[in-house]
């Protein structure tokens, strides 16, 4: 898998940042920004950043990607582990002494009521990923330091899966007791107990005394405060907030670097995040290939990322896995596809002629959109313009976060066509595809269709460790799901964060869900 990052791993040398030669200082409230909040408090239910930046920092994983040399895989409460031969078998040996929050003891119990929760949710618990660990086939603990992961079959990402930062470890006995405890309660065995949650206004969390990691964390707390727009950007250049660790837009970078001066510490990187939109399915007339299809057809992607990448936190153009990627499509290969032509007028032509069929020149249909600026709203409005010179009237709606995915996430969804991500902490196919894979088996596939041939060979290339036949099976993956443009990727993310250079030890990665449990992190002051 290590070829996969190397153009990731190339790109953090654009970072501008103090070199690694100071001894850590203790003390300090670290504030951050964060343009968005979380809908709830629960890991295993939520996919936004919004969530991971202010919650994170409350829990640990079974493992982690070590930032600083990513994509390596350390411990975090695994003190190590290993591999069976036949990849069937994964033995975790956990730390000793770990305790949660509220003095009470983990144990290999608290790892398998987890990961039972994660891939088999009871009792009104929702997991969005459970997908990811449908080839476990049991969960050992032989004593309560050991923990053994049996698989059905081979699964070529089931490691680094381990060390997904959504997989928080929850107390097994408040499991026990109500299954969705985590969404309304924080309690974790993190570098940083919950103090406090003031809606519309800030998240504060303090120093856990008792951290098993002996001197973490650093920070004596921190504070995000939810702010977006230009109060953020305002707020960061004035220092009043060290950094927001989503990404900012070339030129937000360029304001806040202008002020800042010589305080202000630029990284950039490429970014596993993409912005799909998803189509109801389930009403008409999304439920017609013809329709949906034209819909691609018409966006100009190339000219597209050209313009936006002025303006927005969006720069690539792809098709399901992350441009540059070892396993996604080659530029030459991925123009021949639905919606990737560059002669335009040939896709539009293509449009106007399957809406005709369709019955649907004059479509008129609402976008549903997130009201977060960065890059949804640019995005969005392209979007709206690509449509409207087809012929279509398109109205562009754009609700607060919680609103957003409940318009996607709820039983019988209303919306006609909605800006959706699929963002992910590694690029991994296993983890990018489950967004496009049947919706009674993903519970991020919005778009509410049932798809067997997707399904089938998402469970090929799964288990596929023939790095050849496994990219064969991903190029018949994407010729269907961009045939059929059930959920269509638009352009792909490039992130650019600006952070005072007051702030020590953070790094970028290519995904703002990793490194964010800021028990690292010190503040120079």
């Amino acid at each position: 898998m290590k070829a996969t990052y190397l153009l990731a791993a190339a790109a953090f040398a654009l970072a501008a940042y103090p070199a690694h030669a100071q001894t850590p200082k203790r003390g300090g409230e670290l504030k951050f920004a964060v343009s968005a909040e979380p809908p709830n408090y629960d890991c295993h239910a939520n996919t936004s950043f919004a969530f991971v930046h202010p919650v994170r920092p409350h829990y640990n994983t079974l493992l982690k990607f070590d930032a600083p040399n990513y994509p390596k895989i350390v411990g975090d409460l695994a003190a190590s582990w290993s591999v069976s031969s036949d990849g069937l078998s994964y033995t975790f040996k956990l730390h000793d002494g770990v305790k949660f929050h509220d003095g009470s003891s983990f144990s290999s119990a608290d790892v398998k009521a987890t990961y039972d929760r994660i891939r088999d949710p009871q009792g009104g618990a929702r997991s969005v990923r459970k997908a990811a660990y449908a080839d476990i086939a049991s969960i050992e603990t032989p004593d309560r330091l050991t923990v053994v992961v049996k698989l059905k079959k081979a699964n070529a990402s089931m490691l680094a899966n381990f060390a997904s930062p959504w997989d928080c470890i929850y107390s097994a006995a408040k499991l026990k007791d109500d299954p969705k405890f985590p969404e309304r309660n924080i309690l974790g065995t993190g570098p940083f107990t919950f103090v406090q949650h003031a809606a519309g206004s800030h998240w504060i969390g303090k120093r856990y005394d008792g951290y098993f990691v002996k001197g973490q964390p650093y920070l004596d707390g921190y504070r995000a405060i939810f702010i977006r727009g230009a109060p953020m950007v305002n707020a960061l250049s004035a220092g009043e907030v060290m950094v927001e660790f989503r990404g900012q837009s070339p030129a937000d970078r360029d304001r806040i670097v202008g002020t800042l001066k010589d305080q202000a510490a630029v990284m950039e990187s490429p970014w596993q995040c993409s912005l799909v939109v998803s189509f109801n399915t389930k009403k008409k007339p999304f439920d017609d290939q013809r329709i949906r299809k034209a819909l691609s057809l018409a966006i100009d992607r190339w000219a597209g990322a050209e313009a936006l990448q002025k303006i927005a936190l969006v720069r690539h153009v792809g098709g399901v896995l992350r441009p540059g990627d070892a396993l996604a499509i080659s530029p030459q290969e991925l123009e021949k596809l639905p919606g990737f032509s560059r002669n335009i007028n040939a896709s539009r032509a293509e449009a106007r002629k399957l809406l005709k069929e369709a019955g649907a020149e004059n479509l008129a249909f609402k976008l549903t959109n997130r009201n977060v600026a960065m890059p949804y709203t640019p995005v969005g409005v392209f979007l709206v313009d690509q449509w409207r010179q087809i012929g279509l009237n398109v109205q562009h709606e754009q609700l607060d976060t919680k609103l957003y995915l409940a318009a996607q996430q709820r039983d019988n969804p209303t919306y006609d066509a909605a800006l959706d991500f699929n963002c992910d902490f590694m690029d991994e196919p296993n983890l990018q595809l489950i967004k496009y894979i049947s919706a009674d088996r993903s519970p991020i596939n919005y778009a509410g269709y049932t798809d067997r041939k997707l399904d089938e060979l998402y469970d090929r290339q799964s288990g596929e460790l023939d790095r050849g036949k496994r990219i064969a099976v991903l190029r018949e993956f994407e010729r269907h799901v961009l045939e059929q443009a059930y959920i269509i990727p638009t352009i792909w993310w490039h992130r650019i964060i600006v952070a005072n250079k007051k702030l020590r030890d953070w790094e970028i990665t290519p995904s703002h869900y990793l490194n964010q449990d800021l028990a690292d992190v010190w503040l120079d002051q």
